[in-house]
């Protein structure tokens, strides 16, 4: 299950208020707690994001 903390994350990730640097410091925190099927999740909503 996606935590609060991810989504808001995404949510930063998504509307671009985040430097490279911080997205991924911050990514790196949560990442280890994540699932497979979540971090597919994750993936699929960056990349559709993205092709906004």
């Amino acid at each position: 299950m996606i935590t609060k903390e991810v989504n808001d994350w995404l949510k930063k990730v998504e509307t671009k208020n985040y430097s490279s640097w911080d997205i991924m410091e911050e990514f790196t925190q949560f990442a280890r707690y994540l699932s497979k099927e979540e971090m597919e999740h994750i993936k699929k909503r960056l990349n559709n994001s993205s092709k906004r």
